[in-house]
């Protein structure tokens, strides 16, 4: 698939513009990126590296895959349409922070064509090259291996950022974003998949469901949206502990009693905060 160039992008070493020369990204400093044959380029520098194979796995991923394509959390990239079609009017810029193999943003895409919306400019970028190689594969457009502490694209150049369940740099957002522009939190909320922590972890750690806005933003609107899943089976059982976090932290006991499960329902709980840029 072929890399979509985009003129907010930037150089990661020094900031300069990047433009396509020859097959590669270029920036006037002589700095220079290849572009991947899968339709993608690696702009995350080495100081952003914190191992030489940085994110999720390739098997987080396509376990991540699996379990999205399923629909299970379908309800949730529709309450994401909804908040932002508002927005989505026009040439907007539409970057997904932290976008894994692009389920969210491709839904997006999908409702804006529904809605008879002329589709946006849309870029997406992740850690993981796994996860962008994955996203490249699913419609065309700027996918970049990137980091959120150094987002290579210039000041002022995005109209809409969403960040699903990342770790924010709010430094960043507020960098990139134009005056006025908006970003999308999802976070998990204080029941989110309670009962799958409650067999992996000795004890449940309640989470903070305290919010506050980030300096350099303003609150537009805050939902809280739940919902129930009925019989997962074992191998959604499988990928939903292999795509998160948890089972990095799970007890040995814990992960042998979800691989024990033949079934499970869970609740789904998820915040999401519309903010805009002061």
């Amino acid at each position: 698939m072929p890399f979509l160039e985009h003129p907010a992008l930037c150089c990661p070493l020094d900031g300069l513009p990047l433009e396509l020369q020859s097959g590669c990204m270029r920036c006037a400093s002589n700095h220079s990126f290849d572009i991947a044959k899968q339709g993608y380029v690696n702009l995350l520098s080495a100081q952003d590296k914190r191992s030489k194979d940085p994110g999720d796995s390739q098997a987080m991923i396509a376990a991540r895959h699996r379990f999205l394509q399923s629909g299970h959390y379908r309800p949730i990239a529709d309450c994401i349409g909804d908040v932002l079609l508002p927005y989505l009017q026009g040439e907007a810029l539409v970057v997904d922070a932290g976008c894994g193999e692009a389920y969210y943003l491709d839904c997006l895409r999908e409702r804006m064509l529904a809605s008879a919306i002329t589709e946006p400019l849309m870029l997406g970028f992740d850690i993981s090259k796994w996860a962008i190689q994955s996203a490249a594969r699913r419609f065309p457009a700027t996918w970049l291996v990137a980091s959120n502490r150094n987002i290579p694209l210039v000041d002022a150049s995005v109209d809409v950022l969403i960040d699903m369940f990342g770790f924010a740099d709010f430094a960043s957002f507020a960098r990139v974003l134009k005056p006025s522009g908006v970003l999308l939190r999802v976070q998990a909320g204080a029941d989110h998949l309670r009962e799958l922590r409650q067999i992996i972890y000795p004890t449940l750690k309640e989470r903070d469901s305290s919010l506050s806005v980030p300096e350099g933003f303003s609150l537009v609107q805050r939902k809280q949206l739940g919902f129930r899943l009925s019989d997962l089976d074992s191998q959604d059982i499988s990928d939903l502990l292999l795509m998160t976090p948890h089972l990095f932290r799970a007890s040995a006991q814990g992960k042998q009693r979800a691989a024990a499960l033949q079934s499970l329902s869970l609740n789904v709980d998820v915040s999401l905060e519309l903010l805009q840029r002061d």
